[in-house]
């Protein structure tokens, strides 16, 4: 079973498609869910609890349970600094952020919010973080980040990062959990609420532009000057998102072209074109999605998007149209540690487990240590956090890199930066990003991928999870010997959720989704084609063995 392209995939989206703003909003606020039903409590999966006001997943009592359980979090860690909190332009992000200001404001927490309600990227609250606790013992700051990311426009989500800016790892969210879902199941007795507009007006509630504090600082990570003196034609488009005034402001700051091709914000997300499902989905890695910024490439020398809270890039060029996320990683990581002289020789490269092995070859080609680590982003804060790592990124599009000084610039996926970085490398070369990857491609080999995907339950999704080495009975991947079967990330010695099979010339892993009801098979052969073809075969008797196996347990 492989990925089925919807055949209205790319198509722009129709009346058929969209929500019903009001009833998801409504149903925010009257859907009460139910404690004893796992579906129904609070689950912190990849990056942060989601789900729907309409499945009874994430709803006000969610949110009421989730941020007392942060704000005790806080005072049992001694975290007495504000908290910076913004939200993304999902339907329901704006009614869980006065939620959860109305928990922080009765609890008495120090809160910063945007500045007239400005939507807020993820990034621009990592940034806000560090830039509060630089230098700082006392009085530190951590984040809440209100967006289900790229997910469909019913979504809603909610994470929170400690202070070192970046997304908090399992022992945190675990701890969050388990007194959110107390909480859930006492009828939120311990909770603390000011309502009435309460919030809002407390004296510990403060206005924060995020907006002019993250452009203002962006020059320290990106080379304007040298976009600037290349008089490129830049093209962007926010995609609806927490970004979508940004972009604007960046290029009047910097004073470079850009063109911003839409600066539409709807809830419904009715201007976007359909996913590779049918469904409206902001992820600027999906060509489909993309169809809109793909269409006008003859246009630029070079153009981005970014998802809904701008944690995530999607860069589009003349030669290549919209680059695969690897192929993007493999040209920022060559380019970066090539050109960034003062970030030191002991920098590293950060990637998880399904990213190019391509990125392999070219840290050692850089003479760089390779920091492989399961899905996730969280595990690069440490390693950005401390300069250990000079780039981390996922490959699903996530990625952030250090200040051009070698210093920390954010612990948390940033949309933009990478995005910019591309018009700085054709800046530089000459070329596009896509050329760019075809002369790397030239030094260390071409490498062919897929990644499949495709629905799963849940007991499928822990099938796949909690596959083993022992799980891999055959001794050949795709015609030949099999050198690894790992089911812990080799930087960190974690387990990937999954298995990773390992042959000279290609690999595959297999893992579910830490966010959708799907999983996803990767795959890579540095062959051709029809090698590919073969491993993603293996791949997926193995991944169809594992789900057999979970019916017949179901």
């Amino acid at each position: 079973m492989g990925t089925r392209i919807d055949k209205r995939a790319g198509s722009p989206a129709e009346a058929r498609d969209l929500i019903d703003v009001g009833h998801l909003v409504n149903a925010y606020f009257q859907t009460r869910p139910d404690a004893s039903n796992p579906a129904e409590r609070v689950s912190f999966g990849t990056s942060g609890h989601r789900g729907s006001s309409l499945e009874g997943s994430f709803n006000e009592d969610h949110i009421l349970a989730v941020t007392q359980a942060i704000c005790a979090y806080r005072e049992g860690q001694g975290i007495d600094g504000p908290i910076f909190i913004g939200a993304d332009t999902h339907a329901l992000s704006a009614p869980a952020l006065e939620t959860a200001l109305e928990v922080l404001a009765a609890n008495g927490v120090e809160v910063r919010v945007s500045a007239g309600g400005e939507p807020v990227p993820t990034p621009a609250i990592s940034h806000a973080i560090l830039v509060h606790n630089a230098n700082r013992e006392r009085g530190r700051a951590d984040g809440i980040v209100i967006t289900p990311s790229h997910n469909p426009p019913a979504d809603g989500g909610f994470k929170y990062n400690p202070p070192d800016g970046g997304p908090a790892d399992t022992d945190v969210t675990g701890w969050i959990q388990k007194h959110a879902n107390a909480s859930l199941a006492n009828g939120l007795a311990d909770v603390r609420r000011w309502t009435g507009g309460r919030a809002r007006a407390a004296d510990t509630t403060r206005e924060h532009d995020f907006l002019s504090a993250y452009v203002a600082d962006l020059g320290n990570v990106i080379d304007f000057d040298l976009i600037r003196s290349a008089d490129l034609r830049l093209g962007v488009d926010p995609l609806g998102g927490a970004g979508v005034h940004y972009w604007a402001r960046i290029a009047e700051h910097y004073r470079i072209a850009l063109d911003v091709v839409s600066e539409q914000v709807d809830p419904q997300f009715g201007f976007m074109s359909l996913d590779w499902d049918g469904r409206i989905r902001m992820d600027p890695s999906s060509p489909y999605a993309m169809s809109r910024l793909i269409g006008m490439k003859a246009r630029y020398d070079v153009a981005f998007a970014c998802d809904t809270d701008h944690d995530r890039h999607g860069i589009v060029t003349a030669s290549a149209g919209l680059m695969p996320s690897n192929h993007y990683l493999c040209v920022a990581i060559d380019y970066l540690f090539r050109n960034r002289p003062q970030w030191g020789a002991h920098a590293g490269i950060g990637k998880t487990v399904v990213s190019s092995a391509m990125i392999d070859r070219i840290a050692a080609g850089l003479g760089r240590q390779l920091y492989e680590v399961p899905v996730g982003f969280k595990w690069f804060v440490d390693g950005l956090f401390s300069g250990a790592l000079g780039f981390g990124g996922e490959e699903s599009a996530g990625a952030s890199f250090l200040r051009r000084d070698g210093s920390v610039w954010t612990t948390d996926k940033d949309g933009i930066a990478p995005a910019l970085l591309a018009a700085e490398i054709t800046a530089l070369s000459g070329d596009d990003p896509g050329v760019v990857y075809r002369q790397l491609c030239e030094r260390y080999g071409e490498p062919f991928t897929d990644r499949v995907e495709a629905p799963a339950t849940k007991a499928q999704k822990r099938a796949l999870a909690a596959l083993t080495p022992d799980a891999i009975s055959g001794t050949e991947l795709a015609g030949e010997p099999i050198r690894r079967v790992l089911d812990k990330a080799p930087g960190n010695g974690a387990p990937i959720g999954g298995i990773k099979v390992v042959s000279d010339s290609g690999w595959f892993a297999a893992r579910p989704s830490g966010t959708e009801d799907i999983y996803k098979i990767y795959a890579e052969s540095f062959r051709d084609a029809d090698h590919l073809k073969q491993l993603l075969k293996d791949a997926q008797q193995t991944v169809d063995a594992a789900l057999e196996e979970a019916s017949t347990q179901e």
